[in-house]
C-alpha cells in the first residue's frame, strides 16, 4: 500500500556553532572532567551519547525520533512513562529545554502546555506531526453531550481539551503515522544534513514496517463479523475509519471527562443491538467506568492501548508490539478468529 507524504514545509536551518580550538592540554583535561560530571545539568537533554539533541513531546514522537535518528541523536521526552499526556504540565526548566534543543518533535493540539512552550521557545527546527498528514474530527457527539448535560467544560481542571483542529490521535493509524515518520525524517535531515542519508534510510525502513503493520490490521480484521467496539475514550477514530470499524467511546477525546447518564444508556443499547462482547479500557486511565458498564451488561473487559506511553503494564515493549497486541485484542472481541 503506497503511503502519501505531505510536505513538511520550508523551515530555516539553524547554524551549527563551531567550537573554538582549546589552548592546551590542561584546558582540554579540565573540559573532559567537566563533561563527565554534567550529564544531568543541562536542559537540552544531550545525553551521554552526544549527537543531535532532540526533544519529543510524548512517546509516539519519541519513538519516531529514536528509530529514524538512530545513533546520531540523543532523544529526551517531556512526558515521562506512566503520565497521561493530555494533562501534561511543564516546569520552567522543562520549558527551557525546548529553546536549547536542536530539534523539537511534537503533535499540536494534544498537549496545550507543549504547544505554548514551543511557540515561546524560539527553537528553529521543529517537526510538528499534524503538518505532515490530515486531521479529521471524531468523538464530537460524545464531547458535546458531556459538556451540555454535565457541565464538564465549566468544571474543568484548567486544561483546554477542545481539540478544535481535529482529532489528534493520528499515530493510531499506521498509514498516517508513516506520513508523520517521513516528515520527521526530513526534519532530522534539515537539522543535521551531514547524516541525511542515514536518516533517509532509517525512515524508509520504518515506513516499510508501518506499511506491513497496516496490512496486518487490514487482513486481520477483514472477516470480523462484528464491527463495533467500545472504548474508554475516543482515541481510536482513525484506526476504526481505516479498517471499516465503528468506535463507540464512553467519553470523548478527553480521557478525563465523565460520561453522562444518557451516554451510558446509549452505550448499553448499542452494545445489545450490535452484539458487542467486550468493553476496552486503557493502561493510563482509570478503568472504573469501563468495568461498570461491562458488569452491567455481562460483557468482558480487555485492554486496547492508545500507545501514549510505554510502562510495565503496556502489552508490548514498543509501538509496533503494542499495536499488534491491540490487533489481537480487536480480533478476539470482534470474532475475527
Amino acid at each position: 500500500m503506497a503511503v502519501m507524504t505531505a510536505s513538511p514545509g520550508a523551515r530555516r536551518s539553524r547554524s551549527r556553532i563551531s567550537r573554538m580550538p582549546l589552548a592546551g592540554v590542561a584546558t582540554l583535561g579540565l573540559l573532559a572532567l567537566s563533561a563527565c560530571g554534567s550529564g544531568d545539568e543541562g536542559g537540552g537533554g544531550g545525553g551521554e551519547g552526544g549527537g543531535l539533541d532532540v526533544v519529543a513531546s510524548f512517546y509516539p514522537m519519541e519513538f519516531l525520533a529514536e528509530r529514524i535518528g538512530g545513533e546520531h541523536v540523543s532523544v529526551s521526552t517531556l512526558t515521562e512513562p506512566g503520565v497521561e499526556p493530555h494533562d501534561l504540565d511543564l516546569s520552567p526548566r522543562e520549558t527551557a529545554r525546548l529553546s536549547e534543543a536542536d530539534l523539537v518533535v511534537y503533535l499540536q493540539g494534544l498537549q496545550p502546555a507543549v504547544d505554548e512552550a514551543v511557540e515561546q521557545s524560539g527553537v528553529e527546527h521543529v517537526a510538528e506531526a499534524t503538518s505532515f498528514t490530515t486531521l479529521e474530527t471524531h468523538g464530537d457527539e460524545v464531547d458535546g453531550e458531556d459538556h451540555a448535560d454535565e457541565g464538564h467544560a465549566e468544571e474543568g481542571d484548567g486544561h483546554d481539551h477542545d481539540h478544535e483542529g481535529g482529532d489528534p490521535h493520528i499515530w493510531l493509524d499506521p498509514v498516517r503515522y508513516a506520513e508523520v515518520a517521513e516528515g520527521v525524517g526530513d526534519a532530522l535531515a534539515e537539522a543535521d544534513p551531514d547524516h541525511a542519508a542515514d536518516y533517509a534510510r532509517n525512515t524508509e525502513q520504518l515506513v516499510g514496517e508501518l506499511q506491513a503493520l497496516d496490512e496486518e490490521f487490514a487482513a486481520g480484521l477483514l472477516d470480523a463479523p462484528s464491527r463495533t467496539f467500545i472504548t474508554t475514550h475516543a482515541a481510536f477514530g482513525y484506526l476504526a475509519e481505516r479498517y471499516e470499524l465503528h468506535e463507540e467511546a464512553i467519553t470523548g477525546i478527553d480521557p478525563e471527562s465523565e460520561p453522562s447518564a444518557a451516554r451510558m444508556r446509549d452505550l448499553q443499547e448499542i452494545a445489545r443491538e450490535d452484539g458487542v462482547t467486550t468493553v476496552f479500557f486503557e493502561t493510563l486511565v482509570s478503568d472504573e467506568t469501563a468495568r461498570t458498564l461491562a458488569d452491567d451488561l455481562g460483557l468482558e473487559t480487555a485492554v486496547l492501548d492508545p500507545v501514549e506511553g510505554i510502562t510495565d503494564d503496556s502489552p508490548g515493549a514498543d509501538y509496533l508490539e503494542v499495536m499488534r497486541a491491540n490487533l489481537a485484542a480487536l480480533q478476539q472481541a470482534l470474532g475475527a478468529r
